[in-house]
């Protein structure tokens, strides 16, 4: 609880710190006592959205008409916390965004002035032929009719129809479309001669309040015109002008996005008037920070540790080091785990790269992903949540793209050795050195790959294991993973020792001695039927998805290698290497994301599906998100 004359302080020192998420106060205005007394804060939310909307407008308007850099690339300019929050900072870059506002708000009204006249200069140009004033319309004995006939209309034979009477039909111009005409009767006729006309498909045109020519007032638009355009150049011009603020609008959005987080907090605070309270979640570590913010506000605060009810309302934050962190794209993609279960990403880590760089397993290919990595992370500096967590991760694979190209002596596929060929005409048998090759020990390449998957499976298990015995169910982690470690152990044994039939006897047993605990009566058997049944199928097919990554591993060299012997026929050393590059590089950018697809899966499900609580809350603190600029505090 605080004064509410120190809410924006308040706000904006909660902003600075950026670990507290205020939640919003459904809860209690749903309380009759809560609601009597206080209600919902308001802000100036409204107005900082529409100034968003303008800067961004403005933006756009200077990438438009202006000489500014941008993209991925671009250096961003660095500020430090103080200027970015002061209101100075930002009265100039507001002032540019107001100024281009309102060329563009002049632009679109010279655009659409300039779409009206060019409307009625192309309805006018037809009868440019004409030489009447637009405005007569009769005489005292002759009235004049300007209309349109269809296209296919023959003007000849209408005149013949008209022959009884006091009347002639002009034709000014025609196209494939339309015929215009000019209709001149004695007012006595002129019934007679429109029923003649009418069934030819004749529709009468006027020209409301144009007076002169069309030839004239065609002529009259088209300087209109030019004086328009001329106009839409010079504010144009004038947009591209403030391109050197260009830095200053970056600036004046981020500040914007800041204010308008702010604001969108402001309205979740409850205020009488006189004093504010809310209700928010911070993380631990950051706790001391902010009860020395709120003391230093003269609030009256309290905190305390989430109970066992409130963990489905809980944010969660993951805790993450450099090697760790990219697999948040991961997690996020899938879910956040629920509050006080456990952190998928230090288990996945290991697991997700060295299956990456298996299923990539060449270190060309590793190369370019390290180097993409590097040359990104230090030229753009990408700050969105995305782009923050994928190109280190890209990095990481990379690095074990790398060594299981070592180990399979893959550099582009068979590129060294074919080009070394052609340069030698075949005299030279150079291959680079292998621990396996992926073609030749695809059987033993399948066990590796079936290993690792019951590897990341027992892991998985003891995982499941640890958070059973954690609640107490000791005895139910015992008959289900325990057993079915004993199992596998003892038909590995028996495998081992040569005597198959004897380890799947003993696994059977220990299976049939457990699988019905928690169960009575007759659900004995079927628990126990079902759980071998379903154990059998679901681990045997589980382990089995890992296989991919032997296919993956053997599709990608294949692929490389088709591509460099194709360039290898025709001997010629320049040709070998375009056509190698072109190859590579498709079967690059097909498996950079296949492997990620087939990597996610054996994640997601073979994986997450042992141990895996998703349904957590992101932790969304009140704090500066800058796309535009670093901030520095």
């Amino acid at each position: 609880m605080a004064m509410a004359s120190s809410r924006e302080t308040l706000l904006r020192e909660l902003l600075r710190l950026g670990c507290v998420e205020i939640s919003e106060p459904d809860n209690r205005l749903a309380d009759p006592a809560w609601a009597a007394l206080l209600e919902r804060g308001t802000s100036r939310l409204a107005e900082t959205k529409n100034r968003q909307n303008e800067a961004a407008a403005a933006m756009d308007a200077l990438k438009r008409y202006g000489s500014v850099k941008d993209g991925m690339f671009v250096p961003r300019r660095a500020v430090r916390q103080e200027e970015f929050l002061s209101s100075e900072a930002a009265k100039r870059p507001r002032e540019v965004s107001e100024k281009i506002n309102e060329a563009l708000k002049e632009l679109a009204r010279l655009q659409s002035e300039e779409g009206r006249l060019a409307s009625r200069r192309a309805g006018l140009e037809p009868w440019t032929p004409l030489d009447m004033p637009l405005e007569l319309n009769s005489t005292a004995h002759v009235v004049f009719r300007m209309g349109v006939l269809p296209g296919a209309a023959d003007v000849g034979a209408i005149r013949n129809e008209l022959g009884d009477c006091a009347a002639e039909l002009y034709e000014a111009s025609a196209d494939r479309q339309q015929r215009c005409c000019l209709l001149i009767a004695h007012k006595d006729d002129e019934e007679k001669a429109m029923e003649v006309l009418r069934p030819h498909g004749f529709s009468v045109t006027a020209f409301q309040g144009l007076k002169g020519t069309a030839a004239k007032n065609v002529e009259a638009m088209n300087q209109a015109l030019s004086a328009n355009r001329k106009k839409q150049q010079e504010t144009e011009a004038s947009i591209a002008e403030l391109s050197p603020e260009w830095e200053g609008l970056r600036f004046y959005a981020d500040r914007l996005a800041a204010e308008a987080a702010e604001n969108q907090n402001a309205e979740r605070l409850m205020t009488d008037g006189t004093v504010l309270f809310f209700e928010g979640w911070c993380p631990a570590g950051k706790l001391k920070a902010v009860g020395d913010l709120l003391d230093s506000q003269g609030c009256a605060w309290e905190s305390s540790d989430p109970t066992e009810e409130e963990y489905p309302e809980v944010p969660v934050q993951l805790k993450n080091n450099w090697f760790t962190r990219p697999l948040n794209m991961v997690t996020d993609m899938y879910s956040l785990p629920a509050y006080g279960t456990v952190d998928p990403n230090p288990l996945m880590a290991p697991f997700f790269i060295i299956f990456y760089g298996m299923m990539m397993a060449d270190m060309g290919y590793g190369l370019i992903m390290m180097g993409l990595s590097a040359f990104i992370m230090k030229k753009a500096k990408p700050n969105g949540a995305t782009m923050r967590y994928m190109i280190p991760l890209m990095g990481l694979c990379g690095v074990s793209t790398f060594i299981w190209g070592a180990l399979t002596g893959g550099f582009f596929g068979d590129f060294l050795t074919q080009a070394v060929s052609i340069l030698t005409k075949g005299q030279s048998s150079f291959v680079l050195p292998t621990l396996f090759s992926p073609l030749d020990d695809a059987v033993n390449v399948l066990i590796g790959a079936l290993i690792l998957g019951v590897i990341q499976v027992f892991t998985g298990m003891i995982v499941s294991m640890c958070k059973q015995i954690k609640r107490g169910e000791t005895m139910a982690a015992l008959c289900n993973e325990g057993a079915w470690f004993l199992a596998f152990i003892a038909a590995g044994v028996g495998f081992a020792a040569g005597n198959v039939s004897k380890g799947l006897i003993a696994a059977l047993v220990i299976l049939l001695i457990t699988q019905g605990y928690g169960k009575k009566g007759f659900g004995i058997v079927t628990g126990i039927f079902g759980a071998l049944y379903n154990g059998i199928t679901g681990y045997f097919s589980d382990i089995l998805s890992y296989s991919r990554l032997m296919a993956l591993m053997l599709a990608g060299a294949v692929v490389a290698q088709v591509f460099n012997q194709l360039g290898a026929m025709t001997g010629n050393i320049i040709t070998f290497v375009i056509i190698a590059i072109i190859g590579n590089a498709l079967n690059f950018a097909l498996n950079i994301l296949g492997c990620y697809v087939h990597d996610m899966r054996l994640q997601c499900l073979e994986f997450f599906g042992r141990f895996y609580e998703d349904g957590g809350k992101p932790f969304r603190p009140l704090n500066i998100e800058a796309k535009f600029v670093d901030i520095e505090k």
